[in-house]
């Protein structure tokens, strides 16, 4: 009977479950620690000195951290065990400890180590897009762990969790002191537009009265934290760090307003520093996503003083945002109460996912038109109107960045960085491709790979300074881990000072092949690959050779809700599964060998349908021998926009059609002999997009009452899908 009750009186002290408190959480780590091992060293150790910093083993888990000799990862832990330490011994504050290990840490490092470290300290209560540890999702990430029940997984949560809480009272002056000693920081600066307005600056320079080139990130996300950090990153590389920011955004009066004035007040920030004392008169442009999209804005404007630029998934408005393939993506009309709400940014509305989720769910049982969003919702949203009244890549869109011809005039040199599963890939590339078009001889390079949003913004070391090696269940090659901070100074060194060009940039596309653990470059998008495959439309097969005509015929009722609520399957990067609602899926004949599949797959559908537009998607995945889907590249559209994203091209029912079209994402795998390609061709009509009713109106203003029959659509087995490959490598 007594041994019957041990595991039950012993999970009492040490169930997951129940470790809902500092003296649980401590039990349960110490029981832990008893049986915990790892083959992998670098596993090991770092589950360690977490599960030693819960038992309260402080001393213990910063000699654990120190064993790990990384010279930035996991500091602010040590910095903190310590703390304790030193709170247990010296009888002081836990404040005082801290603000003294803090100082005695910190002060004997060199800049460039410093910046990165204190970049550990960026936190916040919510996050939103910015690069900050958002204590709000810290907290949401222990609640999923608990719910797992694995042991290890919950007193990392914890421990991180635990540490942020402690310390996020009291960095803010620290950091600001050591920014202090090290730099001259100068914020709240006023520049004044020619149009009249203001926009908002901060400087930061090393101490001396050295002139020197200036890097400059140029941004509506006015988190101040966020953009310091990265002006001291840049000061402790040699450099002036400048942020600006949108006008309407911190010191700047009046509203924010994305997209429409940020090119011109880029232009002017850059005239303003070339003419400050401190700097030299050379300017690089640097930033990410929204930030990417105003350094190619500033161009439209040809600034002298611009000698290169980097950006990194960089948006292009009108192209990939609202829009993709002219269909309008809803995640557009939340994101202006992120960004205009207040002069920084309202992280709270931005993760208040409940109320986005049933305003899409609202809007889409009700059947009324996408134009009546808004009405599902708390008040008025004018920026989103004024985008929808602009579906097409017309003069509005087009006045934000370089068009046509303008790109021929960018002289400069030009590093982007993106991913294979980055949703803002089809920016980055649109700026690539018209570059290359128009300029043919400009000195660009591309560097893609594995990398999302996030990580194809900063590679794949995260916000807490940890490697992340494994994208939604693809464990990444070791050759894509990559730090593209650190290429950022590299490039720029290599522009200002003349080191070597790094390494990576081998040619003009660089590019990593999953599943080879390589890097291939090539001189232009077409040329990543020498060979190509041709596959037909048959039946639910991919043939790459000839087959006889027939028809496939897709229908949807796009009246239908009854799934509002359902939850797609699969979505991982390598699933078990793939979600076919509302799909077709076509499947090859398995690969007799190895093969790598390199670049943007492309597509000739024929087809019939019986209205006068249609929204769909293609995608492709791997199918491998053990049957795991592999998440390759997709293409969305609105076909009325395929041929011609100024307007559109609408269709006569009941008559052969043709569209042609190149996906607008990029991929590099090697297949493993035995797996077969996948193809899946979807009709969209979802909740957090906008439908098209096929009517030949403007979509925005279409209801379920104009939507008639169901949608059908005949493809042709004439329809072929062509495929860049790599035959043998």
């Amino acid at each position: 009977m007594r041994k019957l009750l041990l595991p039950a009186l012993l999970c009492c002290f040490v169930c997951p479950a129940r470790a809902d408190n500092a003296n649980d959480m401590a039990r349960l780590a110490e029981a832990t620690l008893k049986t915990y091992h790892a083959a992998d060293r670098a596993t090991y150790l770092d589950n360690l000195f977490r599960m030693q910093f819960v038992a309260g083993r402080y001393a213990d888990s910063a000699r654990t951290i120190e064993l790990m000799h990384e010279p930035v990862r996991n500091k602010q832990y040590g910095m903190l065990a310590l703390a304790l330490v030193r709170q247990r011994g010296a009888h002081v504050s836990f404040a005082d400890a801290f603000a003294g290990q803090f100082r005695a840490m910190v002060r004997p490092m060199d800049d460039k180590t410093s910046a990165l470290v204190l970049r550990l300290f960026n936190v916040s209560p919510t996050g939103g897009l910015s690069l900050l540890i958002n204590q709000t999702a810290l907290k949401r990430d222990l609640s999923t762990a608990r719910r797992g029940h694995d042991t290890t997984a919950i007193i990392r949560a914890y421990q991180i969790e635990q540490s942020y809480r402690m310390i996020a009272p009291l960095v803010t002056a620290l950091v600001a002191e050591e920014d202090a000693r090290r730099y001259i920081v100068t914020r709240d600066i006023q520049v004044k537009t020619p149009d009249g307005a203001i926009v908002c600056a901060l400087v930061v320079r090393p101490r001396d009265a050295k002139r020197r080139p200036t890097l400059m990130e140029f941004s509506i996300y006015a988190d101040v934290m966020s953009a310091t950090s990265e002006a001291l990153r840049s000061a402790s590389n040699g450099y002036a760090g400048v942020a600006g920011f949108s006008r309407g955004k911190l010191c700047s009066p009046g509203e924010a307003v994305p997209y429409e004035h940020d090119g011109a007040d880029a232009d002017t920030l850059i005239d303003w520093i070339a003419r400050q004392p401190w700097s030299d008169g050379r300017v690089g442009l640097f930033g990410a996503s929204y930030d990417g999209f105003t350094a190619w804005a500033a161009l439209k404007h040809k600034p002298a003083a611009v000698k290169a630029i980097m950006t990194a998934v960089a948006a292009a408005p009108g192209i990939d945002v609202p829009t993709e393939g002219g269909v309008t993506l809803s995640f557009s009309y939340y994101w202006p109460f992120y960004v205009t709400g207040n002069k920084t940014l309202d992280g709270w509305a931005f993760d208040d996912h409940a109320r986005w989720n049933k305003l899409d769910r609202d809007w889409y049982k009700s059947g009324r038109p996408y134009v009546d969003l808004e009405k599902f919702d708390r008040g008025p949203n004018p920026i989103w109107d004024r985008w929808i009244a602009h579906p097409d890549y017309d003069a509005y869109w087009q006045a934000t960045i370089p068009y046509g011809r303008e790109f021929a005039a960018i002289d400069i040199p030009v590093l982007m960085t993106t991913g294979y599963y980055d949703g803002g890939e089809i920016g980055a590339l649109y700026y690539f491709a018209e570059h290359h078009r128009h300029r043919p001889d400009a000195e660009q390079y591309l560097v893609i790979g594995p990398y999302t949003h996030a990580t194809g913004n900063r590679g794949t070391v995260d916000v807490l300074g940890e490697t992340q090696r494994v994208l939604s269940g693809y464990t990444l090659d070791p050759a894509a881990l990559q730090d593209f901070g650190a290429l950022r100074y590299q490039w720029f060194d290599h522009i200002f000072k003349g080191t070597p060009k790094p390494t990576l940039l081998a040619n003009k596309v660089n590019f990593e092949v999953m599943g080879a653990n390589i890097w291939r470059h090539a001189p232009s998008l077409s040329a990543m690959a020498p060979e190509k495959i041709t596959f037909h439309l048959d039946r639910n097969s991919l043939t790459d050779g000839p087959v006889k005509s027939h028809a496939i015929v897709q229908t949807i009722d796009l009246t239908d809700r009854s799934d509002a609520d359902r939850v797609p399957v699969g979505g991982d990067t390598i699933d078990t599964k793939i979600d076919l609602w509302n799909c077709i899926e076509f499947v090859s004949k398995p690969f007799d060998k190895p093969v790598e599949l390199d670049g943007a797959f492309a597509g000739r559908l024929e087809f019939e349908i019986n209205k006068r537009d249609f929204d769909f998607a293609v995608q492709l995945y791997e199918l491998t021998k053990d049957g795991k889907y592999v998440s390759l590249s997709w293409y969305i559209t609105r076909a009325s926009y395929a041929r011609d994203r100024t307007h559109r091209h609408f269709f006569v029912p009941g008559v052969p059609q043709t569209i042609d079209f190149t996906a607008t994402r990029l991929i590099a795998r090697r297949f493993a002999a035995g797996s077969r390609l996948v193809a899946v061709i979807g009709l969209l009509r979802q909740p957090d997009e906008d439908i098209n009713f096929g009517t030949g109106k403007p979509v925005r203003f279409e209801s379920a009452a104009d939507a008639g029959r169901p949608l059908s659509v005949r493809w042709s087995s004439s329809s072929t899908l062509t495929i860049p490959v790599r035959l043998s490598s």
